[in-house]
C-alpha cells in the first residue's frame, strides 16, 4: 500500500502530531508499505533532506516564531502523486496541506483519511482577533473538513463524543498514537542527576511538552511552589519549549523557585526517553489534549501520573490504578502530587501498575488498527466503483472453474 501524509508540521518541529506521524510511518514501513509525507519546510532550520518526504515552502509563524506556515501550492503535486501512485491520503490537519491533500484526493479519487489530533478551538490565542469568534469559526472549519472525509480518526473516545457533539457526520473511529516500546529498554535511570545538576535525594517531577498557554505550565509551576513548601527535596524539570518560555522564567523568579526548577530545552528522542526514566512522577496539567501521548510514554518508562481529568489524560490514566486524575483546580492538582509524594505503598503500586497497562497502546497495535481502516476504504471504493461500472463489475466476476477474479 501506498500511502500519502498531508501535515502541518513534520521534523525538526517537535509536536504530538509528529511523533504520531513519525510512529505510524515507521510501523507502515516496517511491514512493507510505503508512506511518503508532504509537509512544511522550515527556512530557519533547514532541515535535511529525507527520502519519501516532500516539502513545500514555508514562512516562519509570526506568533509562534519555531513554527511554520506552509505555502499549499505546488505544480508538481499532481504528477508526484501520479508518479508514487498513491492508494490513499491521510491528513493531519484541515488548514494549509490538509486542505491540499483533501483536494488532491478528490480529484484523484483517493480514500481520504483524517486524523483530528488538535482541538483547534483551544489554540485561538495565538491568532490575534476576537479569541470567542475564533472559536466559533474554527469549529465550523473542523466540522466542515471532517463531513468531506471518507474517515475521521479520533485519538480517543472523549474526541469522538467532541466531534459529534460539534455536528461530525462523517465516520468516526478511535485510534490513539500508539508508544514504541522498544525505546524504553536499556534506560539510565540517573540521566536526570547526571546531566542537570539534581542530588541523589532530589525527588523529580517531570513535565514533557510545549511551553504554550494552551499547556497550562503557569498553573503546574503554581501547584509546585506549594508542593515545594512541603517537600523542599522535590524539583521541577520541564522538557521542550514554546512562547511563554520567557514568562515562565519570569514567574520562576517571582515564586522563588530559581533553583528549584529545570528549563531543559528541546531534547533528542533519546534523552527524553532517559528523562522519563530518571523521574519520580510526571505531571501533566494540561487540559487541551486529544490524547496526551506523552503519559502513555511515561508509564511505559513506569512513571505514576497526575494528569487533570480532561479529553485525552482522562482516557490514558487510569485513575486509581496507574496515576490520579483530577479535577482542574490548584487545591486538587497539588494535593494529588503530595498524596503519591507521602504515600510510597500506593506510589510503588502504581509505578508496578503503569508499566503494566503501557502496552496495551503499542504503536504496533495502532498501526494495524490504522492500516485495516485503509484496506476497508479501499475495498469500499472497488465496491463503488463495480456499481457505477457496469462492464468493470463484469470484468471483476469471479470465474466459476478457478475462483480468481479477471
Amino acid at each position: 500500500m501506498k500511502i500519502g501524509f498531508f501535515t502541518d508540521s513534520f521534523r525538526p518541529y517537535t509536536s504530538g502530531v509528529v511523533r504520531s506521524i513519525e510512529l505510524f510511518s515507521r510501523e507502515f514501513t516496517a511491514r512493507g508499505h510505503e508512506v511518503y509525507i508532504f509537509g512544511p519546510d522550515y527556512p530557519l532550520l533547514h532541515p535535511p533532506k529525507e527520502e519519501g518526504v516532500f516539502r513545500f515552502i514555508s514562512l516562519p509563524a509570526p506568533t509562534m516564531p519555531d513554527f511554520s506556515i506552509p505555502i499549499p501550492i505546488s505544480v508538481r503535486l499532481g504528477p508526484t502523486i501520479k508518479r508514487l501512485g498513491l492508494d490513499v491520503i491521510h491528513v493531519h490537519s484541515p488548514f494549509f496541506l490538509g486542505s491540499l491533500g483533501a483536494r488532491a484526493a478528490r480529484r484523484y479519487r483517493l480514500p481520504l483519511i483524517f486524523t483530528f489530533h488538535t482541538l483547534y478551538d483551544q489554540y485561538v490565542h495565538y491568532f490575534p482577533i476576537a479569541e470567542k469568534t475564533s472559536k466559533k469559526i474554527v469549529q465550523t472549519i473542523g466540522r466542515e473538513f471532517c463531513n468531506r472525509c471518507n474517515m475521521v480518526v479520533a485519538p480517543s473516545q472523549l474526541v469522538v463524543n467532541y466531534l459529534q457533539r460539534i455536528g461530525v457526520e462523517a465516520p468516526i473511529v478511535n485510534i490513539p498514537t500508539g508508544i514504541d516500546l522498544a525505546e524504553f529498554r536499556d534506560l539510565d535511570n540517573n540521566w536526570l542527576k547526571k546531566n542537570c545538576g539534581l542530588k541523589e535525594e532530589d525527588k523529580v517531577l517531570l513535565f514533557v511538552g510545549r511551553l504554550g498557554k494552551e499547556k497550562n505550565v503557569a498553573f503546574l509551576m503554581k501547584s509546585f511552589n506549594a508542593v515545594h513548601h512541603q517537600f523542599p527535596s522535590t524539583r521541577l524539570v520541564l522538557v521542550g519549549k514554546g512562547p511563554q518560555e520567557n514568562y515562565l522564567h519570569q514567574l520562576c523568579r517571582q515564586l522563588g523557585l530559581e533553583n528549584k526548577v529545570v528549563f531543559t530545552g528541546v531534547l533528542s528522542r533519546q534523552k527524553i526517553v532517559h528523562c522519563y526514566a530518571s523521574a519520580d512522577l510526571f505531571v501533566f496539567p494540561s487540559v487541551t489534549e486529544t490524547q496526551g501521548l506523552v503519559i502513555g510514554e511515561a508509564k511505559a518508562a513506569g512513571l505514576p501520573v497526575v494528569a487533570i481529568r480532561a479529553f485525552g489524560p482522562a482516557e490514558m490514566v487510569a485513575h486509581g490504578e496507574d496515576g490520579l486524575l483530577t479535577e482542574p483546580s490548584l487545591s486538587s492538582f497539588t494535593d494529588a502530587i503530595m498524596q503519591l509524594l507521602q504515600n510510597k505503598q500506593l506510589y510503588d503500586s502504581m509505578r508496578i501498575q503503569a508499566l503494566i497497562n503501557a502496552p496495551r497502546i503499542s504503536s504496533s497495535n495502532c498501526a494495524e488498527m490504522m492500516l485495516e481502516v485503509y484496506q476497508d476504504l479501499l475495498d469500499e471504493q472497488v465496491c463503488a466503483s463495480r456499481k457505477r461500472n457496469p462492464y468493470l463489475k463484469k470484468l471483476l466476476k469471479p470465474n466459476k472453474r478457478s475462483n480468481r477474479l479477471f
